[in-house]
């Protein structure tokens, strides 16, 4: 086990009076072929809340004493109108702080304490806020994991020196407790499954080696499976995976230098590459994947954070269109967040000077023949579409064959071979 001990919390409530508060930063974009920055703004699995840390002084955020308070934000996104509820307390949070919003509408706030986290349900109470502490663990990092697919339990990364514990910080009986550990140094963390059961992490060995994504069995004592192993050399790290089509979106330098590449999980057909995901001169990020295609994992819409010169906008892509189409984001984006509905709508949170919480529909482009990339900068208005390019052919490993994904867990699922 990882140098980590559990305190537990008592059930309890205070409150604190707040009023509705000015915007926070937007999150940091991710380096291309960097492992993944925490979010600052994280959607619930189900899209149906969001919740941020926010700074009460504007001004303050940009001083170079970097002061102004911190508060939790949660954002109601799945009503007829979005709207953001602050849920401040007596002090406030530092900028370090992780949040992470429930189905039913707690936030989950993790603090680091002196040298432990502490962890709390934080809910809105009529004027104030109340706060459930639930525990704290001891030791050195702890990471929140994205939210759970059943909404209500939460996990956490503790990595040590030669293993990583998976915590269970919310949704148990007895608080914060470890249900996995993991030989190596993991990061990352991608849901399997609808359940919450089968977790994907990005793990490097004790010693160095290449980076592996692994799946883990949280019902089963944290068991581990080999989840994408490319080339014997090659970094492969999960980036999205989708639990209805088994799509997967992936980054991997088995092709020579780090690329964007896609699968399908239980299919016996390789990884691919396709080159309209690596335009020049930008960092492309996936960061939602739209579900219910069962038996299409191709048809599946991508949505995709671009960051360039010129900021930050949005890419729509899917494995059968071989395109890359490029759009405005709106002003204000919570960059790299969004959530997709089944029937191809993207939905983007964004906060400007003008709407405190809003949400901005993406209709998901029917995709054509492939054509010549057209010249218009992304980003000239909102909505505009621009700089789509053809996909190549699969991109040949310059290493060894690749092992196709039908050796992967899950293999049950019916999918196209």
């Amino acid at each position: 086990m990882t140098a980590c001990a559990i305190e537990n919390g008592t059930a309890g409530a205070t409150g604190t009076a707040g009023d509705g508060l000015p915007d926070g930063p937007d999150g940091p974009a991710t380096p291309l072929g960097a492992p993944p920055v925490a979010p600052v703004f994280t959607i619930a699995a189900d899209g149906s809340y969001a919740a941020r840390l926010a700074l009460a002084d504007v001004a303050a955020e940009a001083s170079d004493e970097g002061g102004g308070a911190w508060f939790v934000e949660r954002w109601t996104l799945d009503g007829p109108e979005p709207y953001a509820v602050p849920l401040p307390l007596d002090q406030p949070e530092e900028p370090d702080s992780e949040v992470l919003p429930l189905a039913d509408g707690r936030v989950l706030i993790r603090r680091r304490v002196a040298d432990r986290h502490t962890v709390s349900l934080l809910y809105p109470t009529g004027p104030g806020t109340g706060e459930l502490p639930l525990g704290a663990v001891a030791c050195p990092d702890l990471t929140l994991l994205p939210p759970s697919p059943d909404g209500v339990s939460a996990y956490a990364l503790s990595a040590g020196a030669h293993s990583t514990s998976v915590w269970q910080v919310a949704g148990g009986a007895f608080g914060p407790e470890p249900v996995a550990e993991v030989p190596g140094r993991c990061s990352g963390g991608v849901w399997l499954d609808r359940a919450g059961r089968m977790l994907a992490l990005d793990r490097e060995m004790p010693g160095g080696g290449p980076v592996k994504a692994v799946a883990v069995d949280l019902e089963r004592g944290g068991e581990v499976t080999p989840l994408l192993q490319i080339a014997p050399d090659s970094n492969d790290r999960l980036l999205l995976a989708d639990p209805d089509s088994g799509l997967l979106l992936l980054r991997s330098d088995a092709p020579g230098h780090d690329r964007l590449g896609w699968g399908v999980l239980g299919s016996c057909l390789p990884v691919r590459f396709p080159e309209c995901l690596r335009p020049a001169d930008v960092a492309v990020t996936p960061f939602a994947v739209q579900p219910g295609q069962v038996l299409t994992p191709e048809s599946c819409a991508v949505a995709l954070r671009i960051d360039g010169a010129a900021g930050s906008w949005v890419g729509v892509w899917r494995p059968a269109g071989r395109r890359l189409h490029q759009f405005a984001a709106p002003e204000g984006w919570q960059a790299g967040r969004g959530v997709w509905a089944r029937d191809g709508v993207l939905r983007l949170p964004y906060a400007d000077g003008n709407v405190a919480c809003g949400v901005a529909l993406l209709e998901a482009p029917v995709d054509d023949e492939p054509c010549v990339p057209a010249s218009a900068e992304p980003g000239a208005e909102a909505g505009a579409e621009s700089g789509m390019q053809p996909s190549g052919a699969t991109a040949p490993l310059s290493v060894c064959k690749p092992v196709p994904l039908g050796q992967a867990p899950l293999t049950g699922r019916m999918t196209p071979g």
